[in-house]
């Protein structure tokens, strides 16, 4: 027999919530800024990995971090607008992007073509940080290039346009700490750097190492290292314990009993094995979950994993509850440290053949956040 549950149970706060640990945040900072040789930068780009920016930023000010990173100007800019004075730098931006007002609000930006030295040096006198390819062909000056802009970095210097105070690049591949491509890039890093002092520049800030090159590779360090994964848990290294500092729940808001043979969801890809009861979930692919994960993916209902059915829909899931029913508005754990024995967000990311930074930067602005502080930094929000 198929029918649908009707009676309601009371349940405060009824949709989908995010919640955000800040002491695992904390944490993880703390760990991080004892394995920095150097500073450490604590890069809070797409909005903190999806955690909050400004609580991201704050917490790891306070836990051993003495910098910020974002890429775009337009993030440092909502920094400094919620007060934060710690240093920021920005490098991801184009040619015409507002230098004059990262001037003004005291914002460090990455340089990594004469197109773009051109455009900094024509506001205010900004501090630059100049930007190698350290072998990703990606963001950063090619190499071929490098000479003419550390010699014409100097000379605007000279003139007092700029000031250089870094020079950066990116490791493509340290979260495998054996590959060979590791020591190309560190070489790379390494003759940048003494062409740009070839040229009379004096960078104070020198930094190649992220997350991964932090946890493993001490001899990438330099003068600082920029984290941003690793703040919220994630180690691409596979290498160190972090603490994950993002839960995702959501009610069931409709359960049913069904026969055997049921089609599920869109296509009716997935039919009931034997008679089960189902129970809808209000959230979808619109609000971050992957569709990719179809098939695979579990959640924890009342302490046990239970698979989703069916396609993962825009706005709703299907998980399959076996024999035993559950209340409407009974919660269940998407994701989570794994404490309790819920799904991970690297479980998922596994699910979607993905990475677990595009899960937790895909979880949609429907659902509501909520942010759970330690006491010491409740005076700081």
């Amino acid at each position: 027999m198929t029918g649908l549950a009707t009676a309601a149970r009371p349940h405060v706060g009824s949709g989908p919530r995010l919640e955000v640990e800040l002491a695992a945040i904390a944490q993880n900072t703390r760990l991080l800024a004892e394995r920095a040789t150097g500073e450490l930068m604590a890069v809070v780009k797409a909005d903190g990995f999806g955690h909050g920016a400004v609580d991201v930023a704050r917490t790891a000010l306070t836990n051993g971090a003495t910098r910020l990173g974002v890429t775009s100007l337009e993030e440092a800019f909502a920094l400094r607008a919620a007060g934060l004075t710690a240093p920021v730098l920005s490098w991801l931006n184009a040619v015409d992007a507002d230098y004059a007002r990262a001037a003004r609000e005291d914002v460090e930006v990455a340089v990594p073509s004469l197109a773009h030295l051109t455009a900094v040096a024509s506001a205010p006198r900004t501090r630059v940080h100049l930007h190698v390819d350290a072998g990703m062909a990606r963001d950063g000056a090619d190499p071929s290039t490098w000479a003419q802009l550390c010699r014409s970095a100097r000379r605007a210097e000279q003139r007092g346009e700029i000031e250089v105070v870094g020079v950066m690049g990116h490791l493509g591949c340290a979260d495998d700490p054996a590959d060979d491509c590791n020591a190309l890039a560190r070489t790379r890093f390494a003759w940048a750097l003494e062409t740009a002092r070839a040229a009379g520049l004096r960078p104070a800030h020198r930094h190649l190492a992220a997350t991964s090159a932090t946890l493993t590779d001490p001899r990438s360090h330099h003068t600082m290292s920029r984290v941003g994964a690793g703040l919220v848990g994630i180690d691409p290294s596979l290498t160190t314990p972090l603490r994950a500092a993002m839960t995702l729940t959501a009610p069931i808001v409709q359960v049913r009993r069904v026969r055997a043979g049921t089609p599920v969801g869109y296509a009716h890809g997935y039919r009931t094995p034997a008679p089960t009861h189902l129970g809808l979930v209000p959230l979808g692919y619109a609000d971050g979950l992957p569709r990719l994960a179809s098939g695979r993916a579990e959640v924890l209902v009342r302490g046990r994993r239970r698979p989703l059915v069916g396609r993962i829909s825009m706005d709703q899931v299907v998980v399959d509850l076996g024999e035993r029913p559950v209340d409407l508005g009974e919660p269940v754990t998407v994701f989570g440290p794994g404490d309790a024995g819920e799904p991970t967000v690297a479980e998922w990311a596994a699910w979607a053949d993905t990475l677990e930074h595009e899960i937790v930067t895909g979880i949609g602005g429907r659902v509501p956040r909520t942010v759970r502080r330690p006491a010491h930094l409740r005076s700081l929000s």
